[in-house]
Protein backbone atom coordinates (compact mmCIF):
# COMPACT_ATOMS: atom_id res chain seq x y z
CA UNK A 1 0.00 0.00 0.00
CA UNK A 2 1.13 3.08 -1.21
CA UNK A 3 -1.67 5.85 -0.52
CA UNK A 4 -3.70 5.38 2.64
CA UNK A 5 -6.77 7.87 3.32
CA UNK A 6 -7.06 8.83 7.06
CA UNK A 7 -10.85 10.17 7.87
CA UNK A 8 -10.45 12.29 11.08
CA UNK A 9 -7.85 14.33 11.81
CA UNK A 10 -7.80 13.64 15.91
CA UNK A 11 -5.65 12.16 17.61
CA UNK A 12 -5.56 8.26 16.52
CA UNK A 13 -5.72 10.12 12.71
CA UNK A 14 -2.96 12.08 13.17
CA UNK A 15 -0.69 9.55 15.35
CA UNK A 16 -1.76 7.14 12.48
CA UNK A 17 -0.25 9.86 9.53
CA UNK A 18 2.74 10.07 11.39
CA UNK A 19 3.39 6.25 12.24
CA UNK A 20 2.75 5.66 8.55
CA UNK A 21 4.63 8.45 7.03
CA UNK A 22 7.82 6.63 8.88
CA UNK A 23 6.93 3.17 6.83
CA UNK A 24 6.90 5.35 3.49
CA UNK A 25 3.36 5.24 2.66
CA UNK A 26 1.97 8.72 1.40
CA UNK A 27 -0.89 9.56 3.84
CA UNK A 28 -3.98 12.48 3.35
CA UNK A 29 -5.65 13.27 6.34
CA UNK A 30 -9.29 14.63 6.11
CA UNK A 31 -11.19 16.43 7.85
CA UNK A 32 -14.81 17.32 8.06
CA UNK A 33 -14.11 20.32 10.29
CA UNK A 34 -12.70 23.78 8.74
CA UNK A 35 -10.16 23.88 11.69
CA UNK A 36 -8.69 22.17 14.44
CA UNK A 37 -10.05 24.27 17.57
CA UNK A 38 -7.84 25.30 20.12
CA UNK A 39 -9.49 22.82 22.87
CA UNK A 40 -8.43 24.15 26.15
CA UNK A 41 -9.33 21.03 27.72
CA UNK A 42 -7.11 18.62 29.72
CA UNK A 43 -6.51 14.69 28.26
CA UNK A 44 -3.67 12.24 30.16
CA UNK A 45 -1.74 10.79 28.37
CA UNK A 46 -0.60 7.33 30.25
CA UNK A 47 3.10 6.18 29.68
CA UNK A 48 1.93 3.05 27.51
CA UNK A 49 0.92 6.41 24.80
CA UNK A 50 3.60 8.43 25.56
CA UNK A 51 6.28 5.72 24.94
CA UNK A 52 4.69 5.42 21.41
CA UNK A 53 4.49 9.45 20.95
CA UNK A 54 8.34 9.47 22.17
CA UNK A 55 9.23 6.50 19.45
CA UNK A 56 7.34 8.72 16.40
CA UNK A 57 9.30 12.14 17.25
CA UNK A 58 6.19 13.98 18.46
CA UNK A 59 7.08 16.93 20.48
CA UNK A 60 4.57 17.65 23.00
CA UNK A 61 6.67 18.23 26.38
CA UNK A 62 6.93 21.89 26.77
CA UNK A 63 3.80 22.52 28.50
CA UNK A 64 2.90 18.96 29.69
CA UNK A 65 2.79 18.25 33.41
CA UNK A 66 4.25 14.81 34.66
CA UNK A 67 2.21 14.03 37.74
CA UNK A 68 3.83 12.12 40.27
CA UNK A 69 1.18 9.94 41.30
CA UNK A 70 -2.29 9.54 40.69
CA UNK A 71 -4.54 8.99 43.95
CA UNK A 72 -8.00 7.92 44.44
CA UNK A 73 -9.87 9.70 47.70
CA UNK A 74 -12.81 8.93 49.21
CA UNK A 75 -16.04 11.31 49.04
CA UNK A 76 -16.59 12.27 52.09
CA UNK A 77 -13.67 12.74 54.53
CA UNK A 78 -11.00 12.70 51.31
CA UNK A 79 -8.65 10.07 52.87
CA UNK A 80 -6.50 8.30 50.31
CA UNK A 81 -7.80 4.79 49.02
CA UNK A 82 -5.24 3.82 46.51
CA UNK A 83 -1.77 5.53 45.03
CA UNK A 84 -0.21 4.54 41.96
CA UNK A 85 3.70 6.35 41.75
CA UNK A 86 3.61 7.13 38.30
CA UNK A 87 7.63 7.29 38.58
CA UNK A 88 7.57 3.52 38.36
CA UNK A 89 7.56 3.60 34.58
CA UNK A 90 10.12 4.17 31.72
CA UNK A 91 7.82 6.56 29.91
CA UNK A 92 6.55 9.59 31.77
CA UNK A 93 2.35 10.03 32.85
CA UNK A 94 1.41 13.24 31.14
CA UNK A 95 -1.09 15.50 31.30
CA UNK A 96 -1.52 18.38 29.16
CA UNK A 97 -4.27 20.36 27.41
CA UNK A 98 -5.77 19.04 24.16
CA UNK A 99 -5.09 21.34 21.87
CA UNK A 100 -1.32 21.65 22.42
CA UNK A 101 -0.96 17.72 21.38
CA UNK A 102 -3.24 18.06 18.72
CA UNK A 103 -1.36 20.62 17.33
CA UNK A 104 1.88 19.13 17.97
CA UNK A 105 0.67 16.07 15.89
CA UNK A 106 -0.78 18.09 13.31
CA UNK A 107 2.51 19.96 12.61
CA UNK A 108 3.63 16.55 11.30
CA UNK A 109 0.68 15.51 9.03
CA UNK A 110 -0.97 17.20 5.69
CA UNK A 111 -4.60 17.60 6.53
CA UNK A 112 -7.45 18.59 4.24
CA UNK A 113 -9.79 20.12 6.30
CA UNK A 114 -13.78 20.79 5.20
CA UNK A 115 -13.82 16.86 3.89
CA UNK A 116 -16.94 15.44 5.27
CA UNK A 117 -16.41 12.03 4.38
CA UNK A 118 -19.98 10.29 3.59
CA UNK A 119 -19.55 7.26 1.66
CA UNK A 120 -16.56 3.97 1.65
CA UNK A 121 -16.74 1.93 -1.61
CA UNK A 122 -14.43 -0.89 -2.11
CA UNK A 123 -13.35 -1.11 -5.83
CA UNK A 124 -11.02 -3.83 -7.41
CA UNK A 125 -7.61 -0.46 -7.52
CA UNK A 126 -8.55 0.03 -3.53
CA UNK A 127 -10.78 2.34 -2.05
CA UNK A 128 -13.45 5.16 -3.05
CA UNK A 129 -13.99 8.07 -0.65
CA UNK A 130 -17.23 10.16 -1.11
CA UNK A 131 -17.16 13.67 0.21
CA UNK A 132 -20.28 15.91 0.93
CA UNK A 133 -19.57 17.91 -1.50
CA UNK A 134 -19.91 15.52 -4.33
CA UNK A 135 -16.36 14.62 -4.51
CA UNK A 136 -14.59 11.53 -4.51
CA UNK A 137 -11.02 10.44 -3.81
CA UNK A 138 -9.66 7.14 -3.90
CA UNK A 139 -6.61 5.49 -2.11
CA UNK A 140 -4.98 1.92 -2.05
CA UNK A 141 -6.52 1.52 1.88
CA UNK A 142 -8.74 3.81 4.19
CA UNK A 143 -8.23 4.14 8.22
CA UNK A 144 -11.32 5.23 9.43
CA UNK A 145 -10.25 7.79 12.71
CA UNK A 146 -13.52 9.45 12.59
CA UNK A 147 -14.74 8.49 16.44
CA UNK A 148 -17.89 8.03 17.55
CA UNK A 149 -19.70 8.83 15.16
CA UNK A 150 -17.29 7.23 12.89
CA UNK A 151 -18.65 7.18 8.42
CA UNK A 152 -15.93 4.67 8.32
CA UNK A 153 -17.64 2.44 10.65
CA UNK A 154 -20.70 2.36 8.41
CA UNK A 155 -18.73 -0.22 6.16
CA UNK A 156 -18.75 -2.08 9.06
CA UNK A 157 -22.12 -1.93 11.24
CA UNK A 158 -25.30 0.56 11.03
CA UNK A 159 -25.31 0.06 15.21
CA UNK A 160 -25.94 3.69 16.91
CA UNK A 161 -24.25 4.90 19.71
CA UNK A 162 -25.97 3.61 23.45
CA UNK A 163 -26.02 6.28 25.99
CA UNK A 164 -24.22 5.21 29.41
CA UNK A 165 -26.58 7.14 31.83
CA UNK A 166 -23.75 9.38 32.90
CA UNK A 167 -22.20 13.03 31.88
CA UNK A 168 -19.09 14.15 32.21
CA UNK A 169 -18.78 18.12 32.77
CA UNK A 170 -15.66 20.02 32.68
CA UNK A 171 -13.95 23.24 32.90
CA UNK A 172 -10.36 24.76 33.43
CA UNK A 173 -9.38 26.67 36.23
CA UNK A 174 -6.44 29.33 37.19
CA UNK A 175 -4.27 26.41 39.52
CA UNK A 176 -3.36 29.81 41.94
CA UNK A 177 -7.17 30.10 42.61
CA UNK A 178 -7.27 25.38 43.39
CA UNK A 179 -4.17 24.62 44.79
CA UNK A 180 -5.43 24.69 48.10
CA UNK A 181 -8.05 22.35 47.32
CA UNK A 182 -6.37 20.14 44.76
CA UNK A 183 -2.99 19.23 43.99
CA UNK A 184 -0.34 20.76 41.25
CA UNK A 185 1.94 17.70 41.30
CA UNK A 186 -1.14 14.48 41.37
CA UNK A 187 -4.50 13.14 39.43
CA UNK A 188 -6.67 13.25 41.82
CA UNK A 189 -10.14 11.45 42.05
CA UNK A 190 -13.25 11.32 44.53
CA UNK A 191 -15.63 8.08 44.50
CA UNK A 192 -18.64 8.65 45.77
CA UNK A 193 -22.52 7.56 45.47
CA UNK A 194 -23.74 7.65 41.88
CA UNK A 195 -20.38 9.95 40.46
CA UNK A 196 -17.15 10.59 41.06
CA UNK A 197 -14.98 13.95 40.38
CA UNK A 198 -11.41 14.03 38.58
CA UNK A 199 -8.61 16.92 38.68
CA UNK A 200 -5.27 17.42 37.41
CA UNK A 201 -2.88 19.95 36.06
CA UNK A 202 -2.12 21.13 32.77
CA UNK A 203 -0.44 24.29 31.12
CA UNK A 204 2.84 23.16 32.92
CA UNK A 205 0.70 23.63 36.35
CA UNK A 206 -0.52 26.78 35.48
CA UNK A 207 -4.31 25.54 35.36
CA UNK A 208 -6.12 22.48 36.59
CA UNK A 209 -8.29 20.72 34.75
CA UNK A 210 -11.98 19.59 36.92
CA UNK A 211 -14.54 16.95 35.45
CA UNK A 212 -17.57 15.73 37.14
CA UNK A 213 -18.85 12.27 36.24
CA UNK A 214 -22.82 11.97 37.31
CA UNK A 215 -26.09 10.17 36.14
CA UNK A 216 -28.38 11.77 33.96
CA UNK A 217 -31.46 10.43 32.97
CA UNK A 218 -31.25 11.64 29.09
CA UNK A 219 -28.49 12.72 26.88
CA UNK A 220 -30.25 16.03 26.45
CA UNK A 221 -31.42 17.54 29.58
CA UNK A 222 -30.33 20.43 30.58
CA UNK A 223 -29.49 21.39 34.20
CA UNK A 224 -28.37 24.70 35.69
CA UNK A 225 -25.05 25.56 36.05
CA UNK A 226 -24.79 25.25 39.70
CA UNK A 227 -26.44 21.90 39.35
CA UNK A 228 -23.29 19.73 40.07
CA UNK A 229 -22.73 22.09 43.35
CA UNK A 230 -26.12 20.68 44.88
CA UNK A 231 -25.72 17.07 43.62
CA UNK A 232 -22.34 16.87 45.90
CA UNK A 233 -23.85 18.07 49.30
CA UNK A 234 -22.24 16.10 51.91
CA UNK A 235 -18.69 15.90 49.49
CA UNK A 236 -15.46 17.01 50.98
CA UNK A 237 -15.18 20.46 51.56
CA UNK A 238 -12.03 20.28 48.57
CA UNK A 239 -14.53 18.47 46.33
CA UNK A 240 -17.10 21.64 47.02
CA UNK A 241 -14.36 24.13 46.62
CA UNK A 242 -13.40 23.03 43.18
CA UNK A 243 -16.88 22.73 42.11
CA UNK A 244 -17.73 26.58 43.69
CA UNK A 245 -14.17 27.98 41.91
CA UNK A 246 -15.69 26.16 38.09
CA UNK A 247 -18.63 28.46 37.62
CA UNK A 248 -20.23 26.92 34.55
CA UNK A 249 -19.59 23.40 33.36
CA UNK A 250 -19.72 22.21 30.31
CA UNK A 251 -21.50 18.91 30.06
CA UNK A 252 -20.96 15.61 27.73
CA UNK A 253 -22.89 13.14 27.57
CA UNK A 254 -20.82 9.87 27.99
CA UNK A 255 -21.51 6.80 25.18
CA UNK A 256 -19.96 3.48 24.09
CA UNK A 257 -21.34 1.36 21.31
CA UNK A 258 -21.65 -2.45 21.26
CA UNK A 259 -17.95 -4.41 20.03
CA UNK A 260 -17.69 -5.10 16.26
CA UNK A 261 -17.12 -8.56 15.11
CA UNK A 262 -14.00 -6.76 12.73
CA UNK A 263 -12.65 -3.95 12.55
CA UNK A 264 -11.17 -4.58 9.24
CA UNK A 265 -12.64 -5.09 5.57
CA UNK A 266 -10.77 -5.53 2.79
CA UNK A 267 -8.94 -2.09 2.02
CA UNK A 268 -11.12 -0.54 5.07
CA UNK A 269 -9.54 -0.37 9.11
CA UNK A 270 -10.86 1.09 12.16
CA UNK A 271 -8.96 2.79 14.95
CA UNK A 272 -9.31 4.30 17.98
CA UNK A 273 -13.58 5.35 19.09
CA UNK A 274 -14.28 4.41 15.50
CA UNK A 275 -13.49 0.53 16.46
CA UNK A 276 -13.90 0.48 20.02
CA UNK A 277 -15.14 3.89 21.99
CA UNK A 278 -14.88 3.62 25.78
CA UNK A 279 -16.00 5.42 28.60
CA UNK A 280 -13.23 7.39 30.15
CA UNK A 281 -12.85 5.73 33.46
CA UNK A 282 -9.20 4.57 32.86
CA UNK A 283 -8.38 7.36 31.09
CA UNK A 284 -7.65 5.23 27.74
CA UNK A 285 -9.51 6.44 24.73
CA UNK A 286 -7.00 8.66 23.63
CA UNK A 287 -4.07 6.28 24.60
CA UNK A 288 -5.41 3.30 23.12
CA UNK A 289 -5.76 5.66 19.69
CA UNK A 290 -2.29 5.99 19.75
CA UNK A 291 -1.65 2.25 20.57
CA UNK A 292 -3.69 1.37 17.35
CA UNK A 293 -2.41 3.76 15.44
CA UNK A 294 1.69 2.33 15.99
CA UNK A 295 0.36 -0.86 15.86
CA UNK A 296 -1.11 -0.57 12.45
CA UNK A 297 1.78 1.27 11.28
CA UNK A 298 3.90 -1.77 12.50
CA UNK A 299 1.86 -4.28 10.74
CA UNK A 300 2.14 -3.19 7.23
CA UNK A 301 4.76 -5.28 6.29
CA UNK A 302 2.38 -8.53 7.35
CA UNK A 303 1.11 -10.84 4.40
CA UNK A 304 -2.19 -9.09 5.62
CA UNK A 305 -1.27 -6.05 7.93
CA UNK A 306 -4.95 -5.40 8.71
CA UNK A 307 -5.81 -8.55 10.16
CA UNK A 308 -2.54 -8.84 12.01
CA UNK A 309 -3.28 -5.37 13.56
CA UNK A 310 -6.75 -6.50 14.83
CA UNK A 311 -4.86 -9.88 16.12
CA UNK A 312 -2.80 -7.97 18.12
CA UNK A 313 -5.05 -5.87 19.49
CA UNK A 314 -8.42 -7.52 19.87
CA UNK A 315 -7.18 -9.21 23.56
CA UNK A 316 -5.93 -5.70 25.18
CA UNK A 317 -8.83 -3.73 24.59
CA UNK A 318 -10.94 -6.70 25.44
CA UNK A 319 -9.31 -6.49 29.04
CA UNK A 320 -9.43 -2.49 28.58
CA UNK A 321 -13.44 -2.43 27.87
CA UNK A 322 -13.98 -4.97 30.65
CA UNK A 323 -12.09 -2.95 33.39
CA UNK A 324 -13.77 0.03 32.13
CA UNK A 325 -17.22 -1.58 32.67
CA UNK A 326 -15.98 -2.53 35.70
CA UNK A 327 -15.26 0.99 36.77
CA UNK A 328 -18.85 2.68 35.60
CA UNK A 329 -20.29 0.50 38.82
CA UNK A 330 -17.67 0.46 41.42
CA UNK A 331 -16.68 4.04 41.17
CA UNK A 332 -19.96 4.74 41.85
CA UNK A 333 -20.81 2.35 44.96
CA UNK A 334 -23.04 3.81 47.59
CA UNK A 335 -21.99 3.54 50.89
CA UNK A 336 -22.15 -0.19 52.73
CA UNK A 337 -20.45 -3.73 52.27
CA UNK A 338 -19.82 -3.07 48.31
CA UNK A 339 -18.24 0.09 49.31
CA UNK A 340 -16.44 -1.51 51.86
CA UNK A 341 -14.93 -3.95 50.38
CA UNK A 342 -14.22 -2.34 47.10
CA UNK A 343 -11.68 0.59 49.46
CA UNK A 344 -9.99 -2.58 51.01
CA UNK A 345 -9.33 -3.86 47.43
CA UNK A 346 -8.20 -0.97 46.44
CA UNK A 347 -6.18 -0.55 50.02
CA UNK A 348 -4.30 -3.77 49.26
CA UNK A 349 -3.59 -2.93 45.80
CA UNK A 350 -0.06 -3.91 45.07
CA UNK A 351 2.20 -1.33 43.29
CA UNK A 352 2.21 -3.17 40.39
CA UNK A 353 -1.42 -3.20 40.13
CA UNK A 354 -1.52 -0.96 36.96
CA UNK A 355 1.71 -2.51 34.95
CA UNK A 356 -0.32 -4.27 32.89
CA UNK A 357 -2.26 -1.02 31.40
CA UNK A 358 1.03 1.50 31.49
CA UNK A 359 4.03 -0.98 31.00
CA UNK A 360 2.69 -1.75 27.86
CA UNK A 361 4.04 -2.34 24.60
CA UNK A 362 2.10 -2.89 21.20
CA UNK A 363 3.20 -5.78 18.94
Amino acid sequence: MKRIAIVGAGIGGLTAAIALARQNVECVVFERHATLPDDATGIEISPNAAAELHALGVAFEDDAVRPHGREIRRWRDNSTLARTDLSRYAAPYYTVRRGALIAALKSASPVRFGRRCVAIRNDPAGVVLGFDDGTITRADAVVGADGLHSAVRGVFSRELPRYSGFVASHTVMPMDAARPLAAPDRVLTWLGPKRHCLAYPIDGGRRLTLVVVEPQATPTAQNPPRDSLTNFLGWHPAVRGLLGLAGRLHRRALYDRPPLQHWQHHRAVLIGDAAHPMLPFLAQGAAQAIEDAATLARCLTAPDPFARYEELRRPRLARIAEATRAALRTFHFPDGEDQRRRDRAMAASPPDALDWLYAHRPG
